[in-house]
């Protein structure tokens, strides 16, 4: 039994493959952060104090101090920059804050948050004082409860009354642990206003009564402007006074019943993450890593003068402080420190109480993560000051009231100080252990993938485009029975002695099996394509002559053009400004495309004149010059003159001069459009043309009925075509059609500046076309890289970059009164994408309309496209794997990873398409 199987086909299942590879290495990559035992099996009693050195002194005090405050509010304003409240903006906006800041009992720091700067980790990262594992950026549409320990947990543990109003990720973090609770949906991003009336209108009622501990609430308008119109928009300065409003209002009512409650209040204002100079989130640049964090009490002394210099801590530090505040266990996953100065005021034991429990915890953890942690330098630091605090102690139960024990006191202080920050940086660094045997079964799977397209290509880019594989020796050889047992028995010794989780072995042993049986199916497929290779090149050469062709220009430079970006891949400033590399390409490939049509048009003459003299030698029939074009060029189209002649007689008159100026106007569009949006890091700040506004439900509601009824329209011209009658005018209909509709959904989703992208897109596609491709005649494979590399170009001209922040989530809200998953998830991922899916399937109506000229062009596409994106994602996770130690591994090299996983789900999709379109079908033949 064989299979005769078409290049498209091919191509698909390769993908399909490779994309079960990449899901496989990412689940690897993006592990789980370090954890401490479950909450029920971790040791809940806390340190008692050092014991002092020498017999008869004994210190008894093992319980968990009182607390500090008797009410907490955190106000946590979403997207709060740190130049919003201590910059311009806050002295304008925010009056009220600023005199607290400059003028009142307050702390004000700039608290720094880990990348990546979304909301659910960073929820997670205040309330635990851990740091999110950067695979929560995907789980955050959908936030799963939070297990692990918690402030929240403790508090309501420990008897405290909870109410929370706000972002519903946190109901969906902390279910059931709010005693009252007004959920609002937060990736609505059209919505600023009623998102915060929403807590707003609640304040009045709870701030009266008394039968609450911890008010947290959650603001998202803010980070809604961000969204849809940036941080400089005029509608940022009314919702920061908004803020303002709101912070004086919790701040008085608190200070009013001060005088009733023993204990006085806190008021925390934070921000979750930043905003970037786009007005989005989630990378790393400074706009969206520093937030502002207030501590305002009567508690504190007040200030003497304004703020000179901000101290920076760490977003983390605030779950552990609040913890000592609220009088509560610090949460055994905390990686962060308690921020002094709130405890300030106590005396010097109770802060040496404090220090100790956060040091012993932060140990208690290192201990559990790291088997030589003794070696650890914090941990020795640790022991050294928890050493000096027994002689402290010993010291203050004797009596002893001198200078001396004061001294001491703050040299013990210094001591624990350095310790926590030496266990913090440690804990961070281990924030992740790889999983390494599901990376390399995914990336076996990759690379395995990367060598079958690379042995297929002769096969794949011949005129038939077909490969007749037999079924029965590769599946029933005992190379691939042996392969399996292999496998199996690695997995086996692997699963039963890795001492961490793997995710690959907790997978079952049927989806296990399967996989070790494609790895061996894929080696035993490329060992028999190495076998003909090998056989085929003992054979002797015939018509060497007539099967050898010159490399032009355009082809020197695809190779060199792959190749290069390929490499530049492996530093991190390359791919933060990747998308310059793109924009080179592009217009180096234009300039090369401007020499072949000079070639192609200003030597037609010389042309012409040498080939009508040696046909007026071999043929007397033929008369003079200018009869050259009846000769059959076909026979010499293997040379770059034969092919220059075909190619110009079907461009003449004003076409010729339009034709000469194609790459000239392309060029230029492309230059206008790289200023449209300026993207990736060094350039970022600059401003772009245009500004942002906004649509309206109905309307675009209406505009997807239209897309629909395209779409549907164009689905039923391919299934007649395919299935009822085989007529290719009606499947090229058909394809323009859902081509259409694909165009029009863009120009819905994308923001009002952005149309101009869309515009030029059309343009360079409909000259390439008629003035470049067709007359030049290039092949299927050159058209195919084309349009790959300007598919990639425009992912980058959208405004698009390797970071988080640049994905336009309002786009996934466009014509939706309400946050729908699916649709929003579909949307976001379709206008982030366009680029590069609108060239692809203009590669495919292409190529489709040139059948008649080449049978096998759709195949050799869709062959050439699923090689140009195995080639950088194959090779980026071999250069990701020996990079993960880097410095910006989180920061540069993930975001990238996140994205190539994500292209190459989305190119597999496309290749179906391309196989489904396919005139001929696989079929089996008998051997």
């Amino acid at each position: 039994m064989r299979l005769r199987l078409r290049s498209g086909a091919l191509a698909t299942g390769c993908l399909l493959a490779e994309a079960l590879g990449v899901a496989l290495f990412l689940r690897g990559f993006f592990p789980l952060p370090v954890r401490s035992l479950p909450r029920g099996e971790a040791r809940a009693e806390p340190p008692a104090e050092p014991a002092p050195p020498g017999p008869g002194i004994v210190s008894n005090w093992t319980k968990i101090p009182p607390p500090l405050f008797k009410k907490v509010v955190i106000v946590l304003i979403d997207a709060l920059r740190d130049d919003f409240v201590f910059g311009s903006k806050g002295k304008q906006f925010m009056p009220y804050t600023t005199q607290v800041i400059e003028k009142g009992t307050s702390y004000s720091f700039i608290a720094e948050a880990k990348p990546p700067t979304v909301t659910m980790p960073r929820i997670k990262a205040l309330m635990t004082g851990s740091i999110p594992g950067f695979i929560d950026v995907v789980v955050n549409l959908n936030s799963p409860a939070l297990m692990s320990d918690n402030l929240i947990w403790q508090a309501k543990a420990a008897g405290k009354r909870i109410i929370f109003y706000g972002d519903d990720t946190w109901v969906k973090l902390f279910p059931k642990h709010f005693v009252e609770y007004d959920g609002t949906t937060s990736f609505f991003v059209s919505d600023f206003t009623e998102v915060d009336d929403n807590v707003t209108r609640h304040l009045d009622r709870v701030l009266k009564r008394e039968d609450w501990d911890l008010l947290i609430l959650h603001y998202l308008g803010l980070d809604h402007i961000g969204h849809m119109t940036g941080p400089n928009s005029p509608l940022v300065g009314p919702k920061l006074r908004e803020m303002d409003n709101v912070l004086k209002k919790i701040h008085i009512s608190l200070l009013s019943k001060e005088g009733e409650a023993s204990l006085p209040s806190l008021l925390v204002v934070c921000g979750d993450h930043g905003m970037s100079e786009t007005g989005s989130h989630g990378g790393s640049s400074e706009g969206e890593v520093h937030t502002p964090l207030l501590f305002i009490s009567s508690a504190f002394e007040k200030r003497s003068g304004p703020l000179t210099q901000l101290e920076l801590v760490q977003q983390t530090d605030l779950a552990s402080t609040l913890a000592v505040g609220l009088g509560l266990p610090i949460s055994r996953n905390n990686v962060g420190n308690i921020i002094l100065p709130v405890v300030g005021s106590k005396t010097m034991r109770e802060q040496l109480r404090f220090l100790h429990m956060n040091g012993f915890q932060l140990s208690t953890l290192l201990q559990e993560n790291t088997p030589a942690y003794e070696k650890d330098l914090g941990y020795e630091q640790f022991k050294i000051a928890e050493k000096s605090h027994g002689n402290w102690i010993k010291l203050y139960l004797e009596g002893n009231n001198s200078e001396i024990l004061l001294n001491l006191g703050k040299k013990v202080l210094k001591q624990y100080l350095e310790a926590l920050r030496t266990l913090s940086s440690s804990l961070s660094k281990q924030v992740a252990q790889y999983d390494m045997y599901s990376m390399m079964v995914g990336t076996v799977i990759i690379m395995e993938v990367l060598l079958l397209l690379f042995l297929s290509v002769p096969k794949a880019l011949s005129s038939r485009a077909e490969f007749e594989v037999p079924l029965s020796p590769p599946l029933f050889s005992l190379l691939f029975y042996l392969m399996c047992l292999m496998l199996c028995a690695v997995h086996v010794i692997v699963c039963t002695s890795a001492e961490s989780l793997c995710y690959f072995c907790s997978m079952s042993w049927l989806t296990a099996v399967g996989v070790m049986m494609l790895i061996s199916a894929l080696m035993c497929g490329i060992l028999s394509a190495v076998g003909k290779t090998l056989e085929n090149s003992r054979l002797p050469l015939k018509n060497l002559g007539a099967s050898s062709s010159s490399w032009s220009e355009v082809d020197v430079l695809i190779l060199a053009g792959t190749i290069g970006h390929v490499l530049s891949l492996g530093a991190s400033s390359f791919i933060e400004e990747e998308h310059q590399t793109w924009y080179f390409l592009i217009n180096t490939l234009c300039l090369a495309l401007c020499q072949e049509l000079c070639r192609n048009h200003f030597l037609l003459k010389e042309c012409d004149l040498q080939l009508g003299t040696t046909m007026k030698q071999n043929f007397d029939s033929i008369g003079a010059a200018p009869e050259c074009k009846n000769i059959d060029v076909q026979a010499a189209s293997n040379s770059k003159l034969g092919k220059a002649a075909s190619s110009a007689e079907s461009v003449k008159g004003s076409d010729k001069w339009i034709s000469l100026a194609s790459p000239w106007i392309i060029l230029i569009c492309c230059r206008l459009l790289r200023s449209l949006n300026q993207t990736g890091v060094q350039w970022a700040h600059r401003p772009d043309f245009g500004h942002w506004l906004t649509r309206g439900i109905t309307e675009a509601r209406f505009v997807y009925v239209f897309v629909l009824g395209i779409v549907f329209t164009g689905t039923k011209d391919l299934l007649k075509s395919q299935v009822i009658s085989a007529d290719s005018h009606m499947k090229s209909t058909g394809l323009w059609e859902v081509y259409s509709g694909l165009v029009l959904l863009s120009a819905l989703l994308f923001r009002p500046h952005n149309l101009p992208v869309l515009v030029f897109c059309l343009l360079i596609q409909t000259m390439m076309t008629k003035y470049i491709w067709r007359p030049l005649k290039f092949d299927a494979a050159q058209i195919t890289i084309m349009h790959y590399w300007f598919g990639q170009a425009f992912f980058y001209f959208q405004g698009n970059s390797n970071g988080i922040a640049t994905v336009d989530v309002s786009a996934g809200f466009v014509g939706l009164e309400s946050y729908v998953e699916i649709p929003a998830i579909f949307l976001t991922a379709f206008a982030t994408y366009a680029g590069p899916l609108l060239w692809a399937i203009h590669l495919l109506c292409y190529l489709s309309s040139e059948v008649s000229r080449n049978s096998a062009a759709v195949g050799h596409g869709c062959f050439c496209y699923a090689l140009m994106r195995s080639i950088p994602v194959a090779l980026y996770i071999v250069l990701v794997t020996g990079l993960r130690y880097h410095l910006f591994i989180w920061s540069v090299f993930s975001p990238k990873l996140l994205y190539e996983g994500v292209h190459v789900f989305i190119t597999a999709a496309v290749c179906l398409f391309f196989t489904a379109m396919d005139q001929n079908h696989s079929q089996k033949v008998q051997d």
